[in-house]
């Protein structure tokens, strides 16, 4: 038996915090209580420090091949750099192979993961147009008996089949979601519009140009088109990076109309804007949907203060400087940006310039996110007799981003000269110390892929 006692921090979950120790026993919360009495083997005095669940990341991609290469943080690197933000789990993604049913791809996208990963994760699975055929229901049962049960639509990329074109397989696809407890979660970029664009358009194709050729309009169309299927279907929808004013007004009506709407958002589209796409490294900024304005990001905030958006995750998809920087042609330039390991300490920063609760970090970052994806309250919760992912966070430590101090082998950070407030201490998953004063403990291959629940 293993045991560390945390004294005398506030202890922060999504609805309250207050000051108490947290006994953790082998890899479980053991108790949460003021002045345990207990000859732990380790003590941590957390005085004056808050101590939260592990945050989340619910939207990453490690170890991604795409346009001929790999992004350049592999499962082990994506685990460090996680762990030293107070990131614990993560929920990334399997592609939907041509030739291979749903299961075959996900056990695919598990047998590259396992040896790899030091942190625990879930994934979401693929389903796209060039797999789509009358064999979907059943394999949608036998993807949940594995034990994932959230499903990752485009409404763009026709070009390389993604894009399930019926609108009858796609109320299918709800209908059987639906059926089975399943969560459609969808990319939303109206694709007659893009394709519409590209085919008229006479301008340069610098990064500027991509924000022109994948407009706010596109995300507002393509959120209302696929949310009026959902209702078709009285189906739930779960709608990731949202990016734009266009895109929150398009959910609204949906939620005004009776739907159930997930929305997450990214830091990237909350606190970057387009003009970085005119900057010096323009390149390092491109992702898709584009950046958008900064009365986006404004709308994007404030929806986020009034609790709109249910999710914060990042959408990390790290390439190298040279990777990124090797084209300035919006249509080749490798498409996004690391942003797990700042996660956590912008939305806290912007929580506390804000006078946004703790609690309500720890909701879009851990408690949402658990539950949303069936992993709660194993994960997401410091609730007795689960799994003992803590963070010790001292939000009193200023510093500032620089492509220096972050652990992403892309060699930069999209906020650098971000002054921000706090510090991730100590990252704690399963009761074992993943980092602790700057130091990293991770085994890659430790960590456990998570079954999802249905919520």
């Amino acid at each position: 038996m293993s045991s560390i006692l945390i004294k005398g921090g506030c202890v922060v979950s999504s609805s309250s915090q207050e000051i108490k120790d947290v006994l953790i026993i082998d890899d479980k919360i053991a108790k949460v209580a003021k002045d345990i009495s207990f000859n732990a083997d380790t003590v941590i005095d957390a005085k004056g420090k808050y101590v939260l669940p592990g945050c989340i990341d619910s939207h990453t991609h490690y170890h991604l091949v795409s346009r001929g290469t790999v992004t350049c943080d592999s499962f082990k690197e994506g685990s460090r750099l996680a762990s030293f933000g107070g990131v614990t789990t993560v929920v990334d993604f399997a592609d939907h192979e041509r030739g291979k049913t749903l299961v075959e791809s996900l056990n695919l996208r598990l047998e590259e993961m396992a040896p790899g990963m030091a942190i625990d994760y879930t994934l979401h699975q693929g389903v796209y147009g060039h797999g789509f055929d009358s064999t979907i229901a059943a394999q949608l049962e036998a993807l949940k008996a594995h034990g994932v049960k959230t499903l990752k639509i485009f409404t763009t990329y026709r070009n390389v089949g993604y894009l399930i074109e019926n609108e009858k397989d796609i109320i299918s696809l709800f209908e059987n979601a639906k059926r089975l407890g399943m969560l459609v979660c969808a990319h939303c970029e109206y694709n007659p519009l893009i394709e519409e664009l590209s085919d008229s358009w006479t301008g340069d194709f610098s990064p500027a140009s991509h924000a022109l050729l994948r407009p706010a309009e596109a995300e507002g169309r393509a959120i209302e088109y696929i949310g009026g299927l959902a209702l078709k279907a009285n189906a739930p929808l779960y709608v990731v990076h949202c990016s734009s004013q266009w895109g929150l007004d398009a959910i609204r009506d949906l939620r005004k109309k009776g739907l159930e709407v997930y929305v997450e958002t990214t830091p990237h589209y909350l606190f970057l804007d387009d003009s970085l796409l005119s900057s010096k490294d323009a390149s390092l900024y491109v992702m898709t949907p584009p950046l958008r304005k900064k009365t986006d990001n404004e709308a994007l905030q404030k929806a986020l203060l009034d609790g709109e958006i249910q999710v914060v995750a990042t959408d990390h998809c790290a390439f190298t400087r040279e990777q990124k920087l090797s084209s300035s042609d919006c249509r080749s330039i490798y498409p996004g940006i690391p942003g797990t390991e700042e996660m956590f300490v912008l939305l806290a920063t912007f929580a506390k310039k804000n006078n946004m609760p703790l609690s309500e970090v720890v909701k879009v970052l851990s408690t949402n996110p658990a539950k949303i994806f069936g992993i709660y309250p194993q994960k997401g919760s410091l609730e007795e007799n689960t799994d003992a992912d803590v963070i010790i966070f001292d939000s009193d430590k200023k510093w500032t981003l620089s492509d220096d101090n972050v652990h992403s082998a892309s060699g930069y950070t999209p906020y650098r000269g971000f002054e921000v407030s706090g510090f991730v201490e100590t990252t704690i998953l399963r009761g074992k110390v993943l980092v602790s004063n700057g130091q990293y403990y991770g085994e890659p291959g430790s960590g456990h892929f998570l079954k999802q629940k249905e919520a």
